[in-house]
């Protein structure tokens, strides 16, 4: 059960972002948009920066932690934290000489840069408390109240500073109710104990942040090489669109599978027997491939459906042109920067993550430059893309393949199945309503057969190793 409110928690926490972005644009003026979304776009570029190091240094060290080493282990990573926020601060206070908004607008968003990053990093410890839950609910009820308290700022003042007065608020709140719901026991470090683990973390967590960084950049030059060639046109607009939507689905899944599976897969790494450590990765393999193919299907089945209803008319050609093969490039960027690495960082080779992910950016870089160059369409520049997303994969796979845990290949034939089944439904009619609706009753029934088979959320099968 406790899975399953994970997966549903993260899945309400993307649902509230996309109505957060679609209500605000409505309460807001143009200028005073403009500048919330600014301001919001850094403060997360911060957030990122500052503490997504940390998030995967204590992912990776607390999830593997005894009972003592881990109150320690948190003691160094909140310090750790409060010098993030103060770094925050400092980059802030010189970056904002620069910006164009407001003195206002730009500490409202160093302050949600600061206290988002604080809370993820103590949800983090929360749920390596074994409270898988608890942490859910955290992340429901914070999404929520920063739903609530941007749109009330929005519609009371109309201004970007209102509006951020209220996401920094909603932070709060979430923050606030983690420290009330639940006291992560914590060990004072001597300063030299403290270093050393800082020392630790950053030789790890800087180099796989800075990994993931280079991933994020990835979807972001791509779009750079095409609407450059594009200009400001409709088919650039649905082009844009694609790549802004369709990649949420897939983070959100692998933020909550990682959330669910990862902290067992390092425990059995580091304490494991002879054949634990494979098992629990080949679990978790399974969990994140079986998902993302039949997650792939779902999107190639329904975007025309969400598009008629969604976008507008001269950004729609655009987008449904390009959003199938969005999707397919979204799907392999994933295994790539998840899937593929997880042996990698079980065995805390930051290293090769950098390497691995900066071949990809220029990879990539190089394929989409040389399709635009040659005339091809956004579809064929996304597809020379993906074919070199397809290439680093391959070239990656050399850990994976060594640590021995390939997935069972019937599981693999039943998603790819029930993918492809999902997918088929692009053909069928959005009207009358009941087609539309037994279209999403197939695919429900062929989605939770797949998770029955895998039995992904149940832990019955963990139950009898």
């Amino acid at each position: 059960m406790a899975r399953l409110s994970a997966v549903a928690g993260y899945i309400y926490q993307s649902a509230t972002a996309i109505v957060l972005i679609f209500a605000i644009s409505h309460l807001l003026g143009a200028a005073d948009y403009t500048s919330f979304s600014l301001a919001l776009a850094s403060s997360q570029l911060l957030c990122v920066l500052m503490f997504e190091w940390l998030q995967l240094a204590g992912l990776r060290f607390l999830s593997a932690a005894g009972d003592h080493e881990a109150a320690r282990l948190r003691w160094s990573l909140l310090c750790a934290g409060l010098l993030s926020a103060l770094a925050i601060v400092l980059i802030g206070a010189c970056a904002s000489l620069l910006s164009p908004l407001s003195p206002g607008v730009v500490a409202l968003g160093l302050s949600v840069a600061m206290l988002q990053g604080f809370a993820d990093l103590y949800f983090l410890t929360i749920r390596l408390c074994d409270r898988l839950g608890l942490a859910s609910c955290l992340l429901a009820l914070r999404a929520t109240a920063i739903l609530g308290g941007a749109v009330a700022g929005a519609a009371l003042w109309g201004s970007a500073e209102a509006t951020l007065i209220g996401v920094a608020s909603g932070q709060a709140a979430g923050l606030a109710a983690g420290l009330i719901t639940h006291r992560a026991r914590l060990a004072r470090a001597p300063l030299s104990l403290m270093l050393r683990d800082w020392s630790e973390f950053c030789r790890y967590g800087l180099l796989a942040a800075g990994a993931s960084v280079i991933h994020l950049s990835v979807p972001v030059l791509l779009r750079f090489i095409v609407v450059s060639r594009l200009g400001a046109t409709g088919a650039s607009a649905g082009f844009s669109i694609a790549l802004d939507l369709l990649q949420r689905p897939f983070g959100v899944l692998n933020a909550a599978i990682h959330t669910i599976s990862y902290p067992e897969v390092v425990q059995d790494f580091e304490r494991g027997g002879a054949s634990r450590p494979a098992d629990s990765a080949r679990r978790m393999f399974e969990f994140m491939v079986c998902t993302t193919v039949v997650l792939l299907g779902g999107l190639i089945g329904f975007i025309p459906d969400a598009a008629h209803i969604l976008l507008a008319q001269d950004s729609l050609d655009g987008f449904l042109a390009t959003a199938p093969m969005v999707a397919l490039f979204y799907f392999l960027h994933l295994h790539l920067q998840s899937t593929v690495a997880l042996v990698p960082h079980l065995e805390k080779l930051s290293a090769r993550l950098v390497v691995v992910a900066t071949a990809q950016l220029i990879i990539v870089a190089v394929a989409s430059a040389l399709a635009a160059a040659a005339g091809l369409s956004p579809r064929g520049a996304v597809a020379c893309a993906s074919a070199g997303t397809v290439i680093v994969i391959l070239l990656a796979l050399g850990p994976t393949l060594q640590y021995g845990a390939a997935p069972r290949a019937i599981l693999i034939v039943q998603a790819l199945l029930a993918a492809i089944l999902i997918g088929s439904l692009a053909s069928m009619p959005t009207q009358p309503l009941l087609w539309l609706a037994a279209k999403i009753l197939i695919a429900g029934l062929a989605a939770a057969v797949v998770a029955w088979r895998g039995d992904f959320l149940m832990l019955a099968r963990h139950s009898r190793t």
